[in-house]
């Protein structure tokens, strides 16, 4: 993707700040929903998809909530609270709408092979935790976007599904495991490149890559403008817009802060950074086939929730253990150390105070995971598999998240996990802020951005039947509707090359 375009002031339309999932998927949809709409991307690094949506950054899974514990939390009286997860789930089958909308209108081979089929799993040990996962199957299964979902406490069962898990294993030990066949894998990487390959070939779109935001400034118009430097050249450039999307991961906090919208004041951010544990033994690799899940530690953040995860990266099978969680005061895994002193501002000071005094178990987590030696890493894996071996495994660093703390009128500050869409009132600038699960439902998330900052468009009938052409539930629940939710799985899956449900209820 060269840049087109060598002028150094111009006026677009929109201007897409960051070249990851987020934009990608902003940008075409507003393509597709308006063709004549100009467009320009600016990226700090030289390609797309290189910080969070990137395969080895990203924890890939296809965050449908069918394996995640955290998504299920129980509540004072006993009983699951499913909410977020049917929710969660509602959206990734949005976001499949779109993906098989995109493969089948556009011959382009990175969205012909993003998305994989794999076992979606959840497994706990030590009776208190066996009897919640039965109570969150029961809950579960009662919806029909979880239904085929399987239960067990058989050790042979569960030594079919996932037999490196169980062999080694202390006999004595009770233990549980669910299964959801219909699982997939994400690169969200490929996924990102494919929709920009998309948008590039596009008339009215540009691209700039190696260029960092300097500045935001609203005109007296309404519109912005925004000033961003080649890293490369030194250059100046100079993007005068009606619409501006913040979609830059960890870097959007800074970014939001330097537009000086009345809606960003407060607004703090937290960073986590991550490392994994990546399998260097085919033969391991070959004989586990599924995303594994298990209860995050007290204290942890959700996005530390360990799994053993069977990955697909750039056609390759992968074999990945962790997060294990750390602290850097980057807001990028490529960013500064100096991001998260810059962040802090009068208005945002006291919540951010507030927030980490709320959270000292969570300090004293992210602490212990730094100091963790690889000895202690290997005892955690083998928690997951019991005859797991040092020689088998090798350290990566993963990718870095940044928590989203903002102003609370009765807690004064409190640290939210999850995405936060964050919007002028005249919904001409909107920022994206947190973490997991951002990519998966990345469709969900950009479509109500369109309905509140394009609201006239938005609404008209044109909109609004392009919206059904690109997700075609668009308007409705599935969780209320089993058979337009199995209709729209059966055609999803057939474009996507993902098994049925009919395929997975006869293995």
């Amino acid at each position: 993707m060269n840049t087109t375009d060598n002028s150094s002031e111009s006026t677009v339309d929109v201007v897409l700040i960051g070249a990851g999932i987020m934009s990608a998927t902003l940008g075409i949809m507003l393509k597709e929903l308006q063709p004549d709409l100009t467009i320009t991307v600016l990226e700090r690094l030289d390609v797309a998809a290189a910080e969070s949506s990137d395969a080895w950054n990203n924890a890939g899974t296809g965050h449908s909530a069918f394996c995640e514990l955290n998504y299920t939390p129980e509540r004072p009286d006993g009983s699951i609270d499913i909410s977020k997860a049917i929710g969660i789930a509602e959206s990734f089958e949005v976001s499949k709408q779109f993906w098989a909308f995109l493969a089948e209108k556009y011959a382009v081979k990175e969205l012909q092979r993003f998305i994989n089929h794999i076992p979606h799993m959840s497994f706990v040990w030590g009776e208190q935790n066996v009897e919640y996962l039965r109570k969150r199957h029961a809950a579960l299964v009662q919806s029909p976007l979880f239904q085929g979902m399987e239960f067990s406490e058989d050790r042979q069962q569960i030594e079919q599904w996932i037999p490196l898990v169980m062999e080694g294993r202390d006999a004595s030990q009770s233990v549980a495991a669910t299964n959801m066949n219909l699982g997939t894998d994400v690169n969200f990487g490929s996924l990102t490149r494919g929709m920009f390959y998309l948008l590039q070939e596009k008339p009215g779109v540009t691209f700039h890559f190696n260029h960092e935001v300097e500045k935001l400034k609203r005109k007296e118009d309404g519109s912005w403008r925004v000033k961003a430097t080649d890293r490369l050249t030194g250059q100046t450039r100079k993007v005068n817009a009606r619409f501006v999307f913040i979609g830059a991961g960890g870097g959007s906090l800074t970014l939001l802060e330097k537009s000086d919208i009345p809606e960003g004041y407060g607004f703090g951010g937290f960073p986590v950074s991550g490392q994994w544990l990546k399998c260097v033994n085919p033969a391991v690799i070959e004989r586990h086939e599924a995303k594994v899940y298990g209860k995050a530690a007290v204290g942890s953040p959700p996005m530390s929730v360990p799994h053993l995860d069977s990955r697909m990266i750039n056609g390759k099978r992968e074999l990945l253990f962790g997060p294990y969680a750390g602290f850097s005061t980057k807001f990028l895994k490529k960013g500064s150390f100096l991001d998260l002193p810059a962040s802090i501002r009068a208005g945002n000071l006291r919540p951010m105070i507030i927030a980490g005094l709320k959270n000292i178990p969570l300090t004293r987590y992210l602490i212990n995971q730094v100091r963790q030696s690889p000895e202690d890493r290997l005892a955690a894996l083998k928690e997951y598999l019991p005859n797991a071996r040092p020689e088998d495994w090798q350290l990566e660093i993963a990718g870095q998240r940044v928590q989203v703390i903002k102003k609370d009128a009765k807690e004064g500050g409190v640290l939210e996990f999850g995405t936060e869409v964050v919007s002028a009132a005249d919904g001409s600038i909107a920022a994206l802020l947190g973490a997991s699960p951002g990519a998966s439902t990345a469709v969900s998330i950009m479509v109500s951005l369109i309905q509140k900052c394009f609201k006239a468009q938005g609404a008209s009938p044109e909109w609004q039947a392009r919206f059904k052409e690109m997700i075609p539930s668009f308007g409705q629940k599935l969780n209320d509707n089993p058979k337009l939710l199995h209709q729209i799985r059966s055609h999803t899956s057939t474009v996507l090359g993902l098994a049925d449900e009919e395929t997975v209820a006869s293995k």
